[in-house]
C-alpha cells in the first residue's frame, strides 16, 4: 500500500518539531531532515566528498566528523558556497528519506508518514511530498522562542529568518495549516489534521 508522504514546515521558532512529537505520540512515523542532514554530513560517503570538494580536506575533523566552524564560516559569508552546500546536501537527504519510507513497516497502521523539513520549499523538497502542513506562528512569538531556545541575539535570528520564505507564502501553498501561538488547541489541530488527510487518502 502507497502511504501518503506529507511534508510539514514552518518558519524557524514556529514550533513544527513540537507539533511533529505529538503526531509521534499518536502513532505516526516522522522523519527530521534537519537531523538527518547533520548526520549525513558526516557518514554519506557521497555526501561527504561533496562536502570536501567545496570546503576542501579541512571542512572535516581527523576523526571524521564535520568541521562546522570551517564550513560554515564560509558557506554564510558566500552564497555561492552556500548553494554548493545545499546542493549536496538535498539530494542527499532526499536519498536517504526514500530509503527511510522504504523501511516503513509493511504493518504500518496509518495512511500517511511525515517529513519534517525547516527549508521544505526553499530545498524543492516540497515537490516529493503530497501534501504540506505549515506551522504557523506569529513573527515575534517565534523570535522570543529561538532567543530563549538559542541563548541568542535578535539580530542573528532576525538574520536566518530572511533566509527563509515569508510565512503568508508558506500558508498560500500549504494543503493544510497548523497554528502554534499558545492560544490555538493543538491537540484538535492534530486529529483535525488526521482526519483531513485520511480522507484524502480515501
Amino acid at each position: 500500500m502507497k502511504r501518503m508522504g506529507i511534508g510539514i514546515t514552518g518558519g524557524i521558532g514556529s514550533g513544527k518539531s513540537y507539533v511533529c512529537r505529538l503526531f509521534e505520540e499518536r502513532g505516526y512515523s516522522v522523519y527530521y531532515a534537519d537531523q538527518r542532514a547533520k548526520l549525513l554530513m558526516s557518514s554519506d560517503p557521497i555526501l561527504v566528498a561533496g562536502v570536501k570538494k567545496i570546503f576542501g580536506e579541512e571542512a572535516y575533523h581527523q576523526n571524521g566528523s564535520l568541521n562546522r566552524a570551517h564550513v560554515g564560516q564560509i558557506a554564510f559569508g558566500n552564497p555561492e558556497k552556500l548553494q554548493a552546500l545545499n546542493g549536496v546536501v538535498h539530494p542527499a537527504t532526499g536519498r536517504d528519506y526514500l530509503q527511510w519510507l522504504a523501511n516503513i513497516p509493511a504493518d504500518y497502521p496509518h495512511p500517511f508518514v511525515l517529513k519534517e523539513a525547516a527549508i521544505l520549499y526553499e530545498s524543492g523538497a516540497y515537490k516529493t511530498s503530497d501534501a504540506i502542513i505549515s506551522v504557523y506562528a506569529p513573527k515575534e512569538l517565534r523570535l522570543a522562542r529561538v532567543i530563549q531556545r538559542d541563548n541568542t541575539e535578535e539580530l542573528s535570528v532576525l538574520q536566518r529568518m530572511d533566509k527563509q520564505w515569508a510565512e503568508l507564502e508558506k500558508l498560500k501553498r500549504a494543503d493544510f495549516y497548523i497554528i502554534n501561538d499558545g492560544e490555538h488547541d493543538l491537540g484538535s489541530q492534530i486529529e483535525a489534521a488526521i482526519q483531513f488527510f485520511s480522507r484524502a487518502k480515501a
